[in-house]
């Protein structure tokens, strides 16, 4: 009986860990500077564990024709930027998939995760689009993407 009970407390407090960590991907603590000026000046700084090592060697030799804009950088700071990305890369295997056209919001987890969100929501002004994190995860730049922190805006 005292095994049984040892084993259900364990098995319940392992569930709860890894719950609350499913949410928390938090940026790597070597991240260059660059990173944060080239890329978070126009868009959040997305955690690298959200794509594969391919996908990010994917965006970074596409600058030129970034998602419709020009977001070349000058060659040494694009091959910083490309080594941490690549080096902090997903490794789970559930974010290790090649993202088509190079989008977190097109993987087939990121789908998962958000298909009980309707299309018109994601036009809403306050989030503009699927790549805005921050819109709805409140702690989205301190990388938790947790359930229990979101608040879609209304409008």
């Amino acid at each position: 009986m005292k095994m049984k009970k040892t084993i259900f407390i364990a098995t319940a407090l392992l569930l709860a860990s890894s719950t609350a960590f499913a949410g928390k991907m938090a940026m790597p603590s070597d991240a260059p500077a660059s990173y944060e000026a080239e890329c978070a000046s126009c868009h959040m700084a997305y955690p690298p564990a959200l794509l594969s090592q391919q996908s990010w060697k994917n965006v970074m030799s596409g600058l030129a024709k970034h998602f419709g804009t020009d977001a070349s950088v000058d060659p040494k700071t694009q091959a910083e930027i490309t080594s941490w990305l690549v080096k902090n890369a997903a490794t789970r295997q559930k974010y290790s998939e090649t993202a088509p056209e190079n989008r977190i919001s097109k993987t087939s987890w990121f789908i998962r995760k958000h298909d009980e969100i309707k299309p018109d929501v994601w036009k809403r002004a306050g989030i503009k689009s699927a790549a805005n994190c921050g819109a709805c995860h409140i702690d989205a730049a301190k990388g938790n993407f947790s359930e229990n922190n979101i608040k879609i805006p209304a409008k």
